[in-house]
C-alpha cells in the first residue's frame, strides 16, 4: 500500500513509518513538527519507500499519485503542549481532520483517525467501552484536545455516512516506550528523567489516580489491525491493567535502580485539571473483532523505555 501519516514524526507517528515499511509499504510522512521531530525519522532517511515532508495539515493537502490509506495522527497530544499551543491543537482537530479527510475521499483511499481516550473525559463509568459518551468539560482548559477529538471523530463519522469515505477510529489510551519526548509532561518521561536523575519524584495529589499502560509496540500492532479490518465504529487500543500513579513511581525507582524519594505537590497548574481520576480501557471490542490485545508486560515495555532514556540523559 502507498499510505500517508499525519503527524508521522511524533512518538506513534513515526514507529508506525518503521512498522508499515517493515512490512513493505510505501510511507509518506507529513509534520509541521510543532511537536514531532525529525530526529524519529533520521534513520529513515534515503529509504527508498519512504518521503517527508514539512506541511502543516490545516492548510490544504497536496500528495501527488495515489493513495490507499490516509492515518491523521497530527496533533499535539500531551497537556504541556496541548497548553501551549491550544489553537493549534483545535484547529489540526478540525480543520486538519476535515483536510485529511477531503485527501482520501478525493484518494477513494481508507482513512484511519487516532483518536484518544480523552474523548472520555474524567469518566464516570469504569472502564471505559466504546458505548460511553464520556464527561469532557469544555470551556476546561483540557477541552481544547478533548473536544477537538471528539468533532474529529464526529467529523470522520459524517464523512463516512455521507461520502462513503472507509473509515477507522482507535481511541488510544496512555502510550508509553523510546522517542518520547523528555520534556513531554506526561508521567512516564516525568518519573524515568527524575528516577535516572536522582531526582524525586513528584506525584500530584496523594497519587491514588489511575492509569493503565500500553508498551508502543503493542498500540502500532492494534491500528494495523484496525486499519486491515472492516470495523468501521470506534475501538480502544490500550492495556487494560491499571495502577495507581503513586504503585507507578514505586515500579519506576525499582526497575532504574534508583534511590530517589517520592513527594506529593498539590499544584495549580492547569495540565491537572479536569484530569481524570481513573482510566481504564475496556478492550473486549479489539479482542472480539482485531483479535488483539497486549503482549509486553509493564516490566518489560519499561526496562526498554528506561534503557532508551538512560542513554538520552
Amino acid at each position: 500500500m502507498r499510505i500517508l501519516i499525519t503527524g508521522g514524526a511524533g512518538f506513534l507517528g513515526s514507529h508506525l513509518c518503521d512498522y508499515l515499511l517493515a512490512r513493505g509499504h510505501e510511507v509518506i510522512c507529513m509534520d509541521n513538527l510543532i511537536t514531532g521531530s525529525t530526529a524519529n525519522i533520521a534513520h529513515l532517511a534515503g529509504h527508498e519507500r519512504f518521503l517527508f515532508i514539512k506541511h502543516d495539515v490545516t492548510n490544504y493537502i497536496f500528495v501527488e499519485g495515489h493513495l490507499d490509506a490516509v492515518l491523521h495522527f497530527a496533533s499535539p497530544a500531551s497537556p504541556i503542549d496541548y497548553l501551549e499551543y491550544p489553537i493549534q491543537t483545535l484547529k489540526v482537530g478540525a480543520l486538519g481532520t476535515h483536510k485529511a479527510l477531503g485527501l482520501a475521499k478525493d484518494k477513494k483511499a481508507r482513512f484511519l483517525l487516532a483518536s484518544t481516550s480523552e474523548v472520555y473525559g474524567d469518566p464516570l463509568v469504569h472502564p471505559q467501552r466504546e458505548d460511553y459518551w464520556g464527561n469532557v468539560n469544555p470551556i476546561g482548559p483540557r477541552g481544547v484536545y478533548d473536544e477537538a477529538k471528539r468533532f474529529a471523530e464526529a467529523m470522520t463519522m459524517a464523512y463516512h455516512r455521507a461520502h462513503g469515505v472507509d473509515t477507522r477510529i482507535a481511541r488510544i489510551f496512555n502510550t508509553y516506550g523510546p522517542r518520547m519526548r523528555l520534556n513531554d509532561g506526561r508521567v512516564v518521561p516525568n518519573f524515568v528523567a527524575q528516577a535516572l536523575r536522582g531526582e524525586p519524584l513528584t506525584v500530584f495529589g496523594d497519587g491514588s489516580q489511575t492509569r493503565s499502560f500500553c508498551y508502543v509496540s503493542d498500540l502500532i500492532e492494534g491500528i494495523y489491525r484496525l486499519l486491515e479490518s472492516n470495523v468501521t465504529e470506534p475501538v480502544n487500543l490500550g492495556n487494560p491493567d491499571e495502577m495507581s500513579i503513586l504503585e507507578f513511581a514505586h515500579k519506576i525507582i525499582a526497575l532504574s535502580g534508583s534511590r530517589s524519594p517520592i513527594v506529593f505537590v498539590q499544584p495549580e497548574d492547569a495540565r491537572v485539571r479536569d484530569d481524570p481520576k481513573v482510566r481504564r480501557p475496556d478492550i473486549t471490542r479489539a479482542r472480539t473483532l482485531l483479535g488483539w490485545q497486549p503482549q509486553v508486560s509493564l516490566e518489560e515495555g519499561l526496562r526498554r523505555t528506561i534503557e532508551w532514556f538512560r542513554t538520552r540523559i
